[in-house]
């Protein structure tokens, strides 16, 4: 079994997914196919158009003069474009009225596109037409390997889907970045979590996620430990850069902040996986707040490594600084090299 779920749903309403566009919606709205949380159920819920669903469902298709049914389908954007590793399909819920087929095309395209210029655009199959069941999650491998901004689900004929999730590995646009003071660490930024010592709670890339943490759910959060130890993650920058300011964000965690926090930081290209430099000397933090640390004269890195002294959760983690020169090189040649304009 692939391990592509545990990368970031590229199209998930929280890191800016939205549903753009569907050949139709009668019984429930298409922007569900990419809420956050788990498909919800409650039965014997019924409102004017029938029990209700937490997912995307259309209404029930007749065949037409030459007695095809067709299909029905729906557009979305990708919060944060990239390399799509794997697709899940989940009916849950969706017992005597999931679609008996789907498949899967992608397209990248520049910009802002309307409906209609997507409509117009060249799309790339990336999962073939597959039969589904009810009240199940169908996970999709794919191969393509490249760079898309947008997925269009198709369902045959017709049915109910509660959610779409699109996960891969995020490639920004290199342009809005480079020449610039940027978030080294943000996900959109294609920064990831690459190591941790624990995720009992939650996985420690929510704490990359944009904007800010809605409640504790929404970073990351450890175990509390009992060997005398301390918790850490390790975040592989968007890019080789230079670190001058961090943020170390506890919002929400008001008992389970950690006492202490570290920064540390190392050149993978070096070769020396243990070659770690302080950035940050060991310091005290406060429960449910933002604290803003200069880190002046660090040298250039290709991963920071966080310390939770000994355990807790951290929100949000920023690392504002300046891309090297190999690192504007390096993110130009990875977009350069997964992208493929669309005529």
């Amino acid at each position: 079994m692939s391990d592509f779920p545990d990368l970031p749903d590229l199209a998930v309403r929280t890191l800016g997914g939205s549903v753009v566009a569907a050949s139709d919606e009668s019984f429930e709205e298409k922007e569900n196919l990419i809420n956050p949380w788990a498909p919800e159920f409650r039965p014997a819920t019924f409102g004017p158009k029938g029990q209700e669903y937490d997912g995307w469902e259309t209404a029930r298709r007749r065949p037409g003069p030459d007695g095809d049914y067709g299909h029905d389908w729906a557009v979305v954007r990708l919060g944060l474009p990239g390399v799509i590793r794997g697709v899940v399909i989940d009916t849950a819920w969706f017992t005597g009225n999931y679609p008996p087929h789907a498949s899967v095309e992608a397209c990248g395209v520049d910009g802002h596109p309307s409906p209609d210029e997507l409509a117009a655009a060249e799309w790339t199959e990336i999962v073939p037409r597959a039969a589904l069941q009810g009240g199940t999650a169908h996970a999709f491998p794919v191969a393509v390997a490249r760079r898309f901004t947008h997925v269009r689900l198709n369902i045959f004929p017709d049915g109910g889907v509660a959610r779409l999730r699109v996960h891969g590995d995020v490639v920004p646009d290199p342009r809005p970045l480079t020449g610039l003071t940027v978030d080294l660490a943000a996900l959109e930024n294609g920064a990831r979590v690459v190591e941790c010592s624990n995720s009992f709670y939650s996985a420690p890339d929510r704490m990359l996620y944009p904007g800010s943490a809605r409640d504790q759910s929404e970073g990351w959060e450890t175990a509390r430990r009992r060997d005398g130890g301390h918790d850490w993650a390790v975040v592989r920058l968007a890019a080789p850069g230079t670190v001058r300011l961090a943020e170390i964000d506890t919002t929400h965690l008001k008992f389970n902040a950690p006492g202490h926090v570290t920064l540390d930081g190392r050149d993978a290209r070096a070769g020396d996986p243990d070659d770690w430099t302080p950035l940050l000397p060991r310091t005290r933090v406060q429960p449910d707040g933002r604290h803003r640390f200069r880190l002046d004269g660090g040298p250039e890195v290709t991963h920071v490594r966080l310390g939770l002294h000994p355990d807790g959760g951290m929100s949000r983690l920023r690392l504002f600084g300046d891309l090297t020169p190999a690192g504007e090189r390096a993110l130009a040649d990875r977009f350069a090299a997964l992208t493929r304009r669309e005529g």
